[in-house]
């Protein structure tokens, strides 16, 4: 490899890269929900968590735009449904601050936080995500020069100019930075088409990407082997 072509930055997906988010969703919908129950008791009456769930999943297909911004989708989602169990739309601010509040007790992998200390040592850090976590909130702001979210951004994974504007962003050439993300669509393929490498995270041993056709430039179970991986590409 040229030396000119050694990553210089490294990118990471939130959400299932850098810790599950399926049980933290799932918790902080359940306490949502009693939250309503005490707040907003005719929507907790009117439909439960699974209801809300496919209420709000509809209004996504309907409305894809929400893509964007999940956090926006949430808070329509209970509009509609406040509105349609007739009860007072005042709460709707504390029921979103509830949520986000439980969905950022994210727990990060255990290899995460030993993992980032010892990359911030060697390469410039960064974060894209399409999600809602709250890196400030969460308190690994720090960790990252630059943290990118489609929500403020205004495109998604995988538009190429989420991933080039991170680059840009960080003062590297996409060439020059390594992406991670566990999504083989919207991390690695997308990082790849926008010139970037891109590892995939994969801590479940799938295959999908034999089914997919998408050959990442590496493929991760943990940050030790990522971190094998990249200085591998910073001594070659």
């Amino acid at each position: 490899m040229n030396v000119t072509e050694r990553p210089r930055a490294i990118l990471f997906d939130l959400d299932d890269t850098l810790w599950p988010i399926a049980p933290v969703i799932a918790e902080a919908e359940t306490t949502l929900h009693a939250w309503l129950a005490t707040h907003a008791p005719k929507v907790a009456q009117a439909f439960s968590i699974e209801e809300l769930r496919a209420r709000r999943m509809a209004l996504l297909a309907a409305e894809p735009h929400y893509h964007l911004d999940l956090g926006k989708l949430r808070r329509a989602a209970l509009e509609a449904a406040f509105a349609h169990a007739g009860e007072d739309l005042a709460h709707i601010d504390g029921a979103m601050q509830h949520f986000f509040a439980a969905r950022n007790a994210v727990k990060p992998y255990d290899d995460v936080l030993p993992g980032l200390l010892h990359l911030a040592d060697r390469l410039t850090l960064g974060a894209v995500t399409n999600g809602n976590a709250d890196l400030e909130v969460i308190g690994i702001a720090h960790h990252f020069k630059v943290a990118l979210a489609a929500s403020h951004f205004g495109k998604a994974k995988p538009d190429p100019a989420i991933f080039l504007a991170a680059c840009d962003a960080l003062g590297v050439a996409p060439r020059h930075a390594v992406y991670v993300g566990d999504d083989l669509r919207l991390d690695v393929e997308g990082a790849q088409k926008a010139g970037l490498r891109a590892v995939w995270m994969n801590r479940t041993g799938s295959n999908a990407h034999v089914e997919l056709g998408i050959a990442p430039d590496a493929i991760c179970s943990s940050f030790e082997e990522l971190i094998a991986w990249l200085e591998q590409q910073l001594s070659d």
